[in-house]
C-alpha cells in the first residue's frame, strides 16, 4: 500500500512544496458562545485549536504577510495555504464570510482556501459562497468527526451528530468541494476498535482526505480536569506508533493523509509529552511502516 502524504499531493498538483499559513478570523462557535453550550468540546483548547494561528486583530492580508516572515527564515516556499483554523470559521454571517475568504485568496501567494469547521454550521447561503470561491482558487472544508460513536461525543460535549458529517460531506461533493475529516485517536473510553471502526467510516465516506489527531490534554480544559481528577488511559510513543500503522492500512491509497499524530503547544501540553518529540514519533512511525512493508520508506508530513 502507498501512503499518499499532503506533501506528496501538493508537490504533484502545484509542482512544488506548499506550506500553511495559520490564520484566525476572530470566530468563535455554537458549543462556546451558548448556542448549545459554554462550555466547548472538552479536548478544545482556549485558542479554539487554532493555538498556532496569528493575531486576530490583524487583517487577513496582514496575517498572511507576517505568517510569510516568519517561515521565510526556514524556507523559500512561494505557495502557500490559507488555513483558517481557530474556531469554526463557517459560524459567521456569509457576508463576513465573504469578505475573509475573497481577501484571503486574493493573495497571489496562496493556492488554496482551507477551512476548519463544525458540521452543523452550513446553510445554503455558506454553500453557494464555497462554491464561488472554489471557482477561483480550490477549497478545502476541514470537518471535525473526531468519531462515530455517538456516546464518545455525547462525553467530549461535542453537540455533534454522525449524520450532519454525511449531509454536508454529501454538499460539498456536490460542489466538487474537497473535505478532510478530522479523528481524534485515544479519547476516554474508546477502544482500539471503536478507534479503527471511525477509520473505517471515513475510509469509505468518499473524502478528499484525512487528519488523525493524538489526543492531546491540554491546561485549561475541561479533559484536563477529568484527566487530573482520575487519569485515564493514554497512548505510549510505541503504541501509537504501531496503531497509526493500522489506521494507514485500512484508508484508500488515494486518501490524502494530512497528519498523522498532531502539535500539542508546549506551554499547554499536560499528557502525552512524549508527542512533543515530533521527528522521534515520525520516525518510530515510519519504521513501522518499512516493517509492515506497506510503505516506500519516504518521511512524511
Amino acid at each position: 500500500m502507498r501512503y499518499y502524504s499532503l506533501n506528496d499531493y501538493c508537490k504533484k498538483t502545484f509542482g512544488e512544496k506548499v506550506y500553511k499559513l495559520s490564520l484566525n478570523a476572530g470566530m468563535t462557535c455554537p458549543n462556546r458562545d451558548g448556542s448549545l453550550s459554554y462550555t466547548g468540546c472538552f479536548y478544545c483548547s482556549e485558542g479554539g485549536s487554532g493555538d498556532f494561528a496569528s493575531d486576530s486583530s490583524l487583517p487577513i492580508a496582514a496575517q498572511l504577510t507576517e505568517a510569510r516572515r516568519r517561515l521565510s527564515s526556514k524556507t523559500d516556499c512561494r505557495k502557500f495555504i490559507a488555513y483558517f483554523q481557530a474556531f469554526t470559521n463557517t459560524y459567521a454571517p456569509v457576508e463576513y464570510l465573504e469578505k475573509i475568504f475573497y481577501e484571503a485568496i486574493s493573495d497571489p501567494s496562496v493556492c488554496v482556501l482551507s477551512i476548519g469547521t463544525r458540521t452543523d454550521c452550513f446553510n445554503d447561503e455558506i454553500y453557494d459562497l464555497l462554491s464561488r470561491l472554489n471557482n477561483i482558487k480550490p477549497v478545502w472544508i476541514e470537518l471535525g468527526l473526531q468519531s462515530i460513536h455517538q456516546s464518545t461525543l455525547d462525553a467530549m460535549n461535542t453537540h455533534t451528530k454522525v449524520s450532519d458529517f454525511t449531509v454536508v460531506c454529501n454538499e460539498l461533493n456536490k460542489r466538487s468541494i474537497k473535505v478532510i475529516a478530522h479523528l481524534i485517536l485515544g479519547l476516554p473510553g474508546e477502544t482500539k476498535e471503536m478507534m479503527l471502526e471511525s477509520v473505517d467510516f471515513a475510509a469509505k465516506s468518499n473524502i478528499f482526505g484525512i487528519k488523525l489527531q493524538l489526543l492531546h490534554v491540554l491546561r485549561n480544559t475541561k479533559l484536563a480536569e477529568l484527566y487530573e481528577k482520575d487519569p485515564f488511559p493514554l497512548f505510549s510513543l510505541e503504541e501509537y506508533c504501531d496503531f497509526i500503522v493500522d489506521c494507514i492500512e485500512r484508508l484508500p491509497p488515494g486518501m490524502v493523509i494530512h497528519r498523522m499524530t498532531g502539535d500539542g503547544p508546549r506551554k499547554l501540553l499536560i499528557a502525552p509529552m512524549w508527542s512533543t518529540d515530533k521527528k522521534r514519533v515520525l520516525n518510530t512511525i515510519n519504521q513501522n511502516l518499512i516493517k509492515r512493508n506497506t510503505y516506500q520508506g519516504r518521511f512524511f508530513m
